[in-house]
């Protein structure tokens, strides 16, 4: 069989389906690959490099529509392209089918069988198919970019001889695959970054990329895993309390990303024509949500407009193409992955398995039936993050009754410990001759003396390590206090040997800790 991937015809679109490099991870499944020719050469990829892969280069897309029995495409086909659809033929592209019944009338009638890349369900194992967060993870890098091009500061903050420069502080709604990507990109430029997202479970997500979710007191939140894995519609209510927090952000804002949609609906209106009033002079908003109607109520489709306010307002949907080459590389992948589980046995025939869950689910019309929309996913694509409950506020009356409680139970322990170690002591006293008692005792006393003089020090000075050093050492200078009296002379001298080491142990000790923490210290 052979698989052939046409130019694409859609303005300013500079993607192509197969890469020289996907090519070659085709043929050994089995299949010749075919391609039109100048379909790669706006993302860098030459003829001349695709025959070198070994693919064949034909001159029309009427010829390789007709030779093709697999036809690889980025964007959904044009009424034109639907034209050539024939019995027996697979496509597998951009299909978008909750918005081209149309197009999936064609495919049926025709006798074509079709899987749509935006339908592949996030499950981990479809992971390695999934072109739409591929290319979203560009969208989102590229999004930033863009928002840089047009924001007239730096991301990061100075301080310069010629004066302060504040950090940015950027916005992003929606921390999907591309908001994801867009946090990252403006952490490591060294902005600011606050994000939202209706679904809790991403907010350790967010925050271990180096943001600060932002979260709403509001009891009504999602479980993605039921969706999908996808933002599903938020009440009224929720609506609401979400731009009310909007509105009290906006003054403060520098850049906002919005990459907020809903699979199979128009955009939702997350930043209204009142917030963008609110925001200072130079500020950037980038919406990757313009192809659906835009989550700025001012977006304009593939327009860069100035608000009046002077608020640059990006509204452009070809940023994967932007990156053409990168883009083009991924979504290859994403289709070489997909033709590998379409060819388990590797002979260059189409087992097309509708009981398999990710094939299942990314097709739209097979054997001139429409199989669109797909059963849910069997395996839940977010686990459900569970909710953590705050501590709950005690009472003054409740902090009392907790602090006499400790009180009396760290007095019961004292307690027990100084019965036990006095009948110890009693125990030994029965027994022990009474110059082994005296010198007993001085020991008892020592420890007991040294411990609550360390114990008392305040934490802040010492290090763990110091602390029992330290004790040690006061034990020590208490014993040879004791016996720098006495009236053998080599005792009085291992004595004051005793009280000089142990000396220098504590005064030096307290020095390096006093330096170590001069280090975490402001000058």
């Amino acid at each position: 069989m052979k698989i052939g991937a046409p130019k694409e015809i859609e303005p300013g679109e500079a993607r192509v389906a197969m890469t020289p490099d996907s090519a070659l991870q085709l043929q050994k499944l089995g299949y010749d690959c075919v391609i039109e020719a100048g379909a790669g050469e706006a993302a860098g990829f030459t003829d001349a490099a695709y025959e070198a892969a070994g693919v064949s280069v034909v001159k029309t897309a009427a010829a390789l529509w007709k030779e093709a029995d697999i036809v690889t495409k980025v964007r959904p086909p044009t009424t034109a392209e639907a034209k050539k659809f024939r019995e027996g033929q697979l496509l597998i592209s951009f299909f978008w089918p909750g918005q081209n019944e149309k197009l999936m009338d064609a495919a049926k009638s025709a006798g074509t069988n079709v899987i749509a890349m935006d339908m592949v369900p996030r499950i981990s194992r479809a992971q390695k198919m999934d072109a739409l967060s591929s290319t979203a993870n560009i969208a989102g890098y590229r999004a930033v970019i863009e928002a840089g091009n047009n924001f007239d500061r730096f991301f990061t903050g100075q301080v310069t001889a010629a004066g302060k420069v504040p950090p940015a502080k950027v916005l992003v709604i929606g921390a999907g695959v591309a908001g994801l990507a867009a946090i990252g990109t403006s952490t490591s430029l060294g902005a600011i970054t606050y994000a939202f997202d209706v679904r809790p479970e991403v907010a350790e997500q967010i925050e271990s990329m180096g943001a600060e979710f932002v979260f709403l007191d509001f009891e009504d939140t999602q479980d993605s895993s039921a969706t999908g894995g996808y933002a599903a519609p938020s009440s009224p209510e929720f609506r609401e309390k979400q731009l009310e927090k909007f509105r009290e952000m906006a003054p403060e804002i520098d850049i906002v990303i919005c990459t907020a949609l809903i699979p199979g609906r128009d955009a939702p209106v997350l930043w209204t024509a009142d917030m963008v009033e609110m925001m200072k002079p130079g500020s950037v908003i980038v919406d990757l949500a313009a192809e659906r109607g835009g989550n700025c109520e001012l977006t304009k489709k593939d327009e860069r407009i100035v608000s009046d306010n002077g608020v640059v307002v990006i509204g452009y949907t070809d940023f994967p193409s932007r990156m053409a080459a990168q883009s083009s590389t991924l979504y290859a992948t994403n289709i070489r992955h997909m033709m590998t589980d379409l060819t388990p046995e590797k002979d260059g025939a189409v087992n097309h398995n509708m009981e398999d869950d990710v094939i299942r689910g990314a097709t739209a019309v097979f054997a001139g039936e429409i199989t669109y929309p797909p059963p849910p996913p069997k395996v839940a694509a977010i686990a459900a993050a569970p909710k953590k409950e705050k501590p709950k506020e005690l009472t003054p009356e409740e902090k009392r009754a907790a602090e006499v409680a400790a009180f009396k139970a760290q007095t019961k322990n004292q307690v027990t410990l100084l019965a036990i170690g006095g009948a110890l002591v009693l125990g030994v006293g029965l027994i022990a001759p009474a110059t082994f008692m005296q010198h007993f005792i001085v020991f008892v006393l020592s420890v007991f003396i040294g411990f609550q003089v360390i114990w008392n020090v305040a934490h802040s000075l010492h290090t763990p390590l110091m602390a029992v050093t330290n004790a040690i050492s006061s034990i020590i200078i208490l014993g040879a206090l004791m016996q720098i009296g006495s009236s053998s002379m080599l005792i009085t001298v291992l004595a004051a040997l005793g009280i000089f080491m142990a000396a220098v142990n504590i005064f030096g000790g307290f020095l390096v800790t006093r330096r170590m923490l001069a280090m975490f210290q402001k000058s």
